[in-house]
């Protein structure tokens, strides 16, 4: 009985009891905002529409746009280096395409700052290329490709380029 009466006797609170229930308290907390923080800026795509009710009305042209050129059966690959930014168009048994203009538009998946257009030239058998270097980042590579004015390809690719110039798909 003894040992019962002694759990239950009120013990003195310090001034240490205090520290180690404020770092508890305010650390939970902190790690809480801290986890929560990553989670926001890792997983949100940047999808942003300026008008929702016009971006639904055009909806299914877009849709019926998408399944023409998808019909079509181009694939592109893009690479990237120090000396530019490269595209290999293909149709869908991997033959080389020509065209006439291939033009990639660059912004970051947050936020409109730094976004850049660069319109590729033909090199030969389906490739097109640029001098120009993208800065290190995440980017969303929006390609689209016309011939005779007709747009045979478009499509956003998610990429990141790496310190030396390099891409990551």
């Amino acid at each position: 009985m003894a040992i019962i009466r002694d759990f239950f006797r009120p013990k003195e609170f310090t001034g240490y009891h205090m520290l180690g229930v404020m770092v508890l308290f305010f650390g939970t907390i902190i790690t809480v905002n801290l986890v929560m923080a990553r989670f926001a800026i890792t997983t949100w795509t940047g999808l942003v529409v300026e008008n929702t009710y016009v971006a639904s009305q055009e909806f299914n042209e877009k849709a019926a746009e998408m399944k023409a050129i998808d019909a079509l059966g181009y694939a592109v690959k893009l690479d990237a280096s120090d000396e530019g930014f490269f595209l290999d168009l293909t149709d869908r048994t991997g033959a080389p395409v020509a065209s006439d203009v291939v033009q990639i538009t660059f912004h970051h998946p947050v936020g409109q700052v730094g976004d850049e257009t660069l319109v590729l030239t033909p090199r030969g058998h389906g490739r097109f290329a640029t001098g120009e270097v993208l800065p290190e980042g995440e980017w969303i590579a929006s390609v689209t490709v016309s011939d005779d004015g007709e747009t045979v390809y478009k499509r956003a690719h998610r990429i990141h380029i790496r310190a030396d110039g390099t891409l990551r798909q």
